[in-house]
């Protein structure tokens, strides 16, 4: 489950590996999602099209 969860937010592969399943899932319930981040950071700069 945490691999399907880390695809879903264009993470890499084993990005969370190495805690238990349930740490993994919470750190990713928690993450921001990297494209968001992104976005966000264009509008707040105005170098958004």
């Amino acid at each position: 489950m945490p691999e399907f969860v880390e695809w879903m937010m264009g993470l890499p592969a084993g990005w969370t590996a190495g805690p238990a399943r349930t740490h993994r899932l919470r750190m990713l319930g928690n993450a921001v999602v990297p494209q968001q981040a992104a976005l966000a950071l264009r509008l707040l700069t105005g170098e958004a099209a």
